[in-house]
């Protein structure tokens, strides 16, 4: 269990604070999306958020960053620690993860301001059962304020679990509210 530490790293990440803010004063009442698209995005966000705990879990096995224990390491560490090829096969797995959200996206709707809601929708469920999912599985994090790398591109994103948690929870009751009545 670490220190609380209020900002990410690098410094432009904690500017993604502002998305489910600014979404929700744009969309209020705009957004023309069933139930039912919310339901099944969320659905294919829960699941594709298991699959990608499982990714990272086998991953740091293959490199031999297993048992749980060193997951506690700071992220830094276990980056450096990653031999090439992983880091490589690491940062295209996340670059068709977002290729995979914003199919899903693209698919629901037929209105960007939609499209986008519907991939920040997904996301926000990708993200947040990803930590569900690791927790359950592996009992990682250990806290809210364990350190973690978040994305890998354009480079390591870093910061406390609570703080993608925090802005996935707000960006999905963003896209809620966001719906019209």
């Amino acid at each position: 269990m670490g220190n609380f530490e209020l900002f990410a790293k690098p410094w432009w990440v904690n500017l993604l604070i502002f998305i489910p803010f600014l979404t929700f004063y744009f969309w209020r009442n705009k957004l023309n999306i069933s139930k039912k698209t919310l339901f099944t995005a969320g659905i294919f966000g829960l699941a594709f958020g298991f699959v990608e705990a499982s990714v990272v879990v086998y991953l740091r096995g293959a490199a031999g960053l297993l048992p749980v224990a060193s997951f506690s390491a700071h992220q830094s560490q276990i980056l450096g620690q990653l031999p090439h090829l992983f880091f490589t096969v690491e940062f295209f797995r996340e670059a068709a993860t977002i290729v995979m959200l914003a199919s899903i996206a693209l698919l629901s709707a037929k209105f960007w301001r939609d499209r986008l809601a519907v991939f920040l929708w997904t996301f926000a469920f990708w993200d947040l059962f990803y930590y569900v999912a690791l927790w359950a599985t592996i009992r990682w994090p250990q806290s809210l304020t364990t350190s973690d790398v978040l994305f890998l591109i354009p480079s390591a994103w870093s910061s406390q679990v609570w703080f993608p948690i925090l802005i996935s929870g707000f960006t999905a009751l963003s896209v809620a509210f966001g719906r019209k009545k």
